[in-house]
């Protein structure tokens, strides 16, 4: 692991650099699942290792960039990407977020770490709780951030993501040029005013995947086992957010055994457009996690 950034030109367009400085990244075998790409730094030797799960279409380049630098120094930190997003996992089976788990899980295994506090982020946050669910050993703590229990609740939310379904199968089908095509000019409506970092990110993404995702996204619920969650767990509430209503956000802080709030004065994409907002309150909750996450070891 590595506490320095690549050095590179960072030339302001609106919120977000031309290309942002990062850590040293690779590509990280996973046996029997496929290759993903994870980014490390280091921390203090007795500090927690903080597993970062991204959202929903991003990477965790474009989802985390903003925080790192804030972390640096604190904390030991892993970043990976996710089957079908950026750099990580292509698979031929259909995208779930239980497999995203456990590539979670097989790569803290193949990089020798034995328990991180994982911080979700949209998406993310599903993955997180079905790490702690399916492989509880290995999480110290949680922080979930702009994040649910659910996300289809509503019958006009459970129509949208219904949608993804005939999308995927039609992806599956089409001629690679023709979907890398059509890929590309989402995208590129999509991104109107983004810096050509972003694009390049976002084009990064398999459209099969993220149709499948979005399916999964509309099926996922923990509400019947979140309360079940046994370790400190912070939820960070985006207090404007027009993806994921800070009321859901809010119910899943309350069916969490003693889970902490920490709000943030921003809309879903604050961690990336606005880290300057977002970093102070992630580390609250991190902190909030990180104590009772060692008092409850020494105890």
């Amino acid at each position: 692991m590595s506490t320095a950034f690549e050095q590179v030109p960072d030339r302001d367009v609106g919120h977000v650099p031309s290309r942002p400085p990062l850590p040293p990244g690779r590509s990280l075998d996973l046996p029997g699942r496929g290759t993903t790409f994870v980014r490390e730094l280091d921390g203090p030797a007795d500090a927690p290792t903080l597993l970062l799960l991204h959202g929903w279409t991003a990477t965790a380049d474009l989802n985390f960039f903003g925080v790192l630098p804030e972390l640096a120094g604190h904390y030991r930190v892993v970043t990976i990407d996710h089957r079908g997003h950026g750099r990580g996992i292509r698979a031929r089976e259909r995208f779930s977020l239980e497999d995203c788990a456990d590539d979670a899980a097989a790569a803290l295994d193949a990089l020798g770490l034995d328990q991180v506090i994982p911080v979700g982020y949209s998406m993310g946050g599903p993955v997180a709780q079905l790490l702690w669910r399916r492989h509880p050993h290995r999480v110290l703590g949680l922080v979930l951030c702009a994040t649910s229990r659910n996300f289809a609740g509503s019958r006009m939310a459970r129509a949208r993501f219904s949608m993804f379904d005939p999308v995927a199968i039609a992806s599956r089908f089409a001629p690679a040029d023709l979907r890398s095509r059509t890929f590309g000019h989402l995208i590129a409506r999509r991104s109107v005013g983004a810096t050509e970092w972003v694009r390049s990110e976002m084009l990064l993404n398999d459209p099969v995947a993220l149709a499948e995702a979005g399916s999964a996204i509309g099926r996922f619920s923990s509400h019947e086992w979140v309360g079940e969650v046994d370790v400190p767990t912070a939820v960070v509430v985006t207090e404007y957010d027009r993806v994921v209503a800070p009321e859901r956000q809010h119910k899943l802080a309350e069916a969490i055994p003693r889970a902490t709030v920490h709000r943030v004065p921003g809309d879903h994409t604050v961690c990336s457009i606005e880290p300057h907002l977002f970093a102070p309150v992630l580390r609250d909750a991190l902190a909030s996690v990180a104590i009772r996450a060692k008092m409850a070891r020494r105890s």
